[in-house]
């Protein structure tokens, strides 16, 4: 047993020792004529970018809409005794579209009218006797005030009577009459809706990505549902995302004297946008970098491989036009996706057929 225990301990400690002299021993240098192999660079087919201005559309849905949709609405109380307008009539800004008539707004006139026409009268007697001279100046000017106030007192009646009168806010037609005749009104009641449909919209939603090439001013020719065609001009791009889409509203104005473009007509919309230095690319030639950004793989002066961000500008079926990329650029055209950023690589220049 004893020397069982001494023959295992002797054999582990020289195992030891035999593990440490290797581990120590120093490595042989490999000898001076040892060739060492180099890897060669990754070769990849590269074509030189050509840039051209490139003239841009975007082709949107959309509907029309009415420049502008108000409500005509009663500004005092009283009863409907005109109603001069029905669904369809065309009116102008300013035109009578109902009258609301109250007893006490009339009375409260014919007494002020009465107020001035007796103080006229005192007036005229005090004046008569100031020129005959059985009456000083002064005694004259308390019948000239009270004149005055009968006049403001008879102007303010006639101006409260005139808020009956019920008058069209815009020009255009008459989309919805709520009121009736011999309705009683209270202030603030709606009495008819008024379109104004020269001119008219056309309203498309934007994404995010797109609404940069997007300028006031811009041209716009639009398709309706009907194969009815307009042309027109961008005049409002909205600042704020809608929270529902993310997309942004553009108004297109169309001129629409005739009223032959109605509101709410699904439509096409082609927004014929400024030019912009672009450079032809393949599909198969778009990558995506690390941080999802699109664009492509180009080599630089060294052979390295850089990523270069691009932003669509027209896209055609086999190939794109795209910015961002410089002129003489060497695009990467296969083997990009093999390949990632500051990698030295083998640019072979594609021979095209």
């Amino acid at each position: 047993m004893l020397w069982s225990r001494i023959t295992a301990i002797l054999l582990v400690v020289g195992a030891v020792v035999w593990i440490a002299s290797g581990a120590l021993t120093k490595k042989e240098a490999p000898p001076a004529n040892m060739k060492v192999v180099e890897t060669k660079p990754f070769q990849v087919s590269v074509l030189p970018a050509s840039v051209e201005p490139r003239s841009r559309k975007l082709t949107l849905s959309g509907r029309t809409e009415a420049d502008v949709r108000t409500m005509a609405i009663a500004r005092t109380s009283g009863v409907v005794t005109e109603l001069t307008v029905r669904r369809g009539s065309v009116v102008k800004q300013g035109d009578v579209i109902a009258v609301l008539s109250d007893e006490a707004r009339e009375s409260n006139v014919q007494q002020a009218q009465a107020r001035v026409e007796q103080r006229q009268k005192e007036y005229e007697a005090k004046r008569v006797l100031v020129e005959s001279g059985n009456l000083a100046k002064l005694g004259i000017a308390q019948f000239e005030a009270d004149l005055k106030a009968a006049q403001a007192q008879l102007a303010a009646a006639q101006a409260e009577r005139d808020r009956g009168t019920v008058l069209a806010p815009v020009s255009g037609i008459i989309n919805e009459v709520p009121a009736t005749l011999g309705q009683s009104l209270q202030p603030g009641a709606p009495v008819a809706e008024v379109m104004s449909l020269d001119p008219m919209l056309a309203v498309v939603e934007i994404s995010e990505r797109r609404l940069s090439g997007v300028k006031v001013g811009d041209r716009a020719d639009v398709r309706l549902i009907g194969g009815e065609e307009a042309s027109g001009t961008v005049r409002f791009i909205s600042n704020r995302a809608s929270p529902q889409t993310r997309t942004y509203r553009i108004d297109v104005s169309l001129a629409n004297p005739e009223r032959k473009i109605a509101d709410g007509v699904t439509a096409e919309v082609t927004l014929y946008l400024a030019p912009v230095d672009a450079t032809k690319v393949a599909r198969s030639a778009l990558t995506f970098s690390a941080e999802g950004k699109l664009g492509v793989r180009v080599v630089d002066q060294d052979n390295k491989v850089a990523f270069v961000p691009v932003g669509l500008v027209e896209d055609q079926t086999d190939y794109l036009f795209v910015s961002g990329i410089q002129s003489g650029a060497r695009i990467i055209v296969q083997g990009q996706d093999f390949v990632k950023e500051g990698q030295v690589v083998e640019p072979v220049p594609m021979k095209l057929g």
